[in-house]
């Protein structure tokens, strides 16, 4: 359990009661401190008073014997415009954090390795917790990912702290200083947040921040941005710089040709594992986010061997090209987290006969940048408030259907794919949108499409979903 006693006596307001949210009310409250809590949703606020936390509206409340604000970082204090919370915590003079921060001041003999980027950043955190686990690490795995900070155990000087971080938490996190920031990639997401693309490299490059001679920077080279970053990062910065490709040779790196993983950083080029035949790591960008998760391990000092094993185990994750079944030779994909068009683009890279399922809330742009990489799609099925834009982006570029809800767009598919039966037919939902518009989040999304994918009629059927794989012929 994470110590926060040294907080007990002190007045904090913490705003945005969701998941980690309350995870960090119920801990500073047990520590002994004064919580002043509040959520601009009533629902919110009743799961708070439920579970005894003091509900206090920080718009109103009197800042003098406020200590600092815990901010969730979903709600903005910069762009595109503060909210009152945080405008009032500026104005008194406070300091706002995240929950991150707190994790970080309790646990200051834990080694920390910080993920970050705009795609990816899940699968490599979920592949390096894996890969040090399998290696029998003390190690816990959260951030942006699944558990709270706060809910991760407490770990000691040989323990690891893996991290997904958002350019939104490393905002609210000045003191980290992780012994392995890992930035994978930058394209454009959350402009409106950052105010604009600089502010959000910006954002993004306090992963790195307050490292020093004996720490070291991970930085994809696979774009632009990221080759700038890097080469940057080595003139004026301290810590070791190693960059990392998921195509192309890095020097002094680590690197993939051919899906086969390279370790370069003494120049001898040695091989790591290859991912031929990986079914949870399909496509070039996890071949990226392998060569990140193994250039961690290596800087951890784990060896190559046990290295390849772990990657070779890793069970996949759940939302991002997931496999939740095959039923006669047509596999199903579950990328929801594809909420933008960069990383559905990834997606419709990885298959070579795709049946793909997009829609939802559309993102600024819509189809931009995506429509060159359509190319493997036979048919398009699509869903949600994005369908009419979609349409029109899509016209005498590839055969689609308008189907509104998944359901239908699912069976609609499902029929297509088996009555055309083509080798390698995949169907894939990649939304390349947000989920808000029919589902609450992209996880929820996601798991209707495994649920109504397990019910799909078939004489050869393979459900991978939940973990387990029923089988018959």
């Amino acid at each position: 359990m994470i110590d926060l006693s040294s907080h007990s006596g002190r007045t904090i307001a913490l705003m945005g009661l969701g998941k980690s949210g309350l995870a960090t009310a119920r801990k500073l409250h047990d520590a002994g401190a004064k919580v002043l809590a509040w959520d601009d949703s009533e629902i919110a606020r009743k799961h708070a008073t439920d579970a005894g936390i003091p509900i206090s509206n920080l718009m109103c409340d009197d800042w003098t014997e406020i200590d600092y604000l815990i901010l969730s970082p979903g709600i903005p204090h910069t762009h595109p415009k503060p909210h009152a919370a945080a405008t009032a915590a500026k104005k008194a003079g406070k300091k706002i954090i995240g929950d991150i921060e707190l994790l970080i001041r309790a646990n200051k003999e834990a080694r920390v390795v910080a993920i970050t980027g705009t795609n990816g950043k899940s699968t490599t955190t979920a592949l390096i917790g894996h890969i040090l686990k399998s290696a029998g690490i003390d190690t816990g795995i959260g951030g942006n990912l699944g558990t709270p900070a706060l809910d991760l155990p407490a770990l000691n000087k040989g323990g690891v702290y893996v991290l997904e971080l958002s350019s939104y938490q490393l905002e609210l996190t000045p003191s980290l200083c992780p012994q392995v920031a890992v930035l994978l990639n930058i394209s454009p997401d959350h402009l409106d947040r950052h105010g604009g693309l600089e502010g959000y490299i910006d954002a993004k490059s306090l992963i790195f921040r307050n490292q020093s001679v004996d720490d070291t920077t991970l930085i994809g080279i696979d774009e632009a941005i990221g080759k700038d970053l890097y080469d940057d990062v080595i003139a004026n910065n301290e810590q070791r710089v190693i960059p990392f490709s998921g195509y192309k040779q890095a020097q002094s790196g680590i690197f993939a040709v051919d899906r086969v993983l390279y370790d370069d950083r003494n120049h001898r080029k040695q091989p790591i594992v290859s991912l031929h035949g990986s079914n949870n790591l399909p496509g070039n960008h996890n071949v990226q986010n392998a060569a990140a998760a193994a250039g961690t391990a290596l800087t951890l000092g784990l060896s190559t061997n046990t290295i390849a094993d772990g990657i070779r185990s890793f069970p996949g994750l759940a939302h991002r090209q997931q496999l939740a079944a095959i039923i006669d030779g047509v596999r199903y994909v579950n990328d929801s987290k594809a909420t933008n068009v960069d990383a559905a683009s990834r997606a419709l890279q990885s298959y070579k006969q795709i049946y793909w399922i997009a829609g939802g809330r559309a993102k600024e742009g819509g189809l931009d940048g995506l429509l060159d990489k359509i190319g493997a799609v036979r048919h398009a099925f699509l869903i949600g408030e994005a369908e009419r834009e979609f349409e029109r982006a899509l016209s005498d570029k590839i055969p689609f259907t308008c189907c509104g809800k998944m359901e239908t767009a699912i069976y609609a598919a499902h029929e297509l794919s088996h009555h055309e039966r083509l080798l390698n037919a995949v169907v894939l939902l990649s939304p390349a949108c947000a989920s808000w518009d029919q589902y609450g989040s992209f996880e929820e999304r996601g798991s209707e499409f495994c649920r109504l994918t397990t019910q799909l009629p078939g004489t050869e059927r393979e459900i991978y979903w939940s973990g387990y794989m029923e089988g018959s012929a």
